[in-house]
């Protein structure tokens, strides 16, 4: 059985979106949605989940550009992902908002904004390269993570779950960090399910970081929350999609 988690592990917004909520309203502000494909507005009407994120921005000289990814989980296991511009043209100006199916349009549009001709490349993550020391990739919390590795896998139903070498490697954690990688607690989609994805990272004494993968969803046969957990991103994503896939 899924064990409930401490509600002070998580911070889920606190008006969480449906994903047809999420999709109204970016429809709603982009300039050009009127551009969308029909068959892509039908695919995203079956979305299951939703999740947005920054991807990369530029602001200079009162000037501004950012780009967002927003991806739905649909009804038969696949993922559809927008991107979205929010740009202004003049300094003051009011920002604008504008969506595309795919990167390739949205570099496009890109490359038309009136941006200072020094402005950094589209793919922002490259500068991170310059740093001689790199970044901590978590905010870890000290204590009880032994036990917080236990707990977790104690409650994974998959039969591939991490088995007894990566138990054996937590047992010395001597910090984690849990962070929310997709979805959002609490909110059922269509047809009453919901899915969200979470990273379990863990330090070790010897300084090595491991992550596990949680995935904890409703796409069981009595509706029940189950959670499963996995030693990589995408095997927790594959399993996402198996188990969209699998409802009637």
């Amino acid at each position: 059985m899924s064990v409930p988690y401490e509600t002070a592990a998580y911070e889920p917004s606190e008006s969480p979106e449906s994903p047809e909520e999420h999709l109204a309203r970016l429809l709603g502000r982009a300039l050009n949605s009127f551009e969308l494909p029909d068959e892509t507005i039908r695919q995203l009407d079956c979305a299951l989940v939703h999740d947005g994120s920054l991807h990369s921005a530029h602001h200079s000289a009162g000037l501004h550009r950012e780009t967002y990814r927003h991806t739905w989980l649909l009804a038969d296991g696949s993922a559809l992902t927008l991107w979205e511009l929010v740009h202004n043209t003049a300094p003051g100006s009011e920002p604008q908002h504008e969506v595309y199916v795919d990167e390739e349009e949205l570099r496009a549009a890109t490359a038309r904004l009136p941006l200072p001709a020094d402005a950094p490349d589209f793919e922002l993550p490259v500068l991170v390269q310059l740093s001689p020391i790199p970044a901590p990739r978590h905010a870890y919390v000290q204590g009880g993570s032994a036990d917080h590795a236990r707990r977790l896998l104690r409650r994974a139903e998959n039969a591939d779950r991490p088995g007894a070498d990566i138990a054996a490697l937590l047992a010395t954690a001597s910090a984690h960090q849990i962070t929310q990688a997709f979805g959002r607690p609490g909110r059922r989609g269509r047809a009453g399910l919901s899915f969200s994805l979470y990273e379990h990272a863990f330090l070790l004494d010897d300084g090595e970081e491991i992550s596990l993968w949680e995935v904890e969803h409703t796409a069981t046969p009595d509706g029940r929350h189950m959670c499963e957990v996995y030693v990589s991103e995408d095997a927790a994503h594959r399993a996402m999609e198996r188990r969209a896939a699998q409802v009637p």
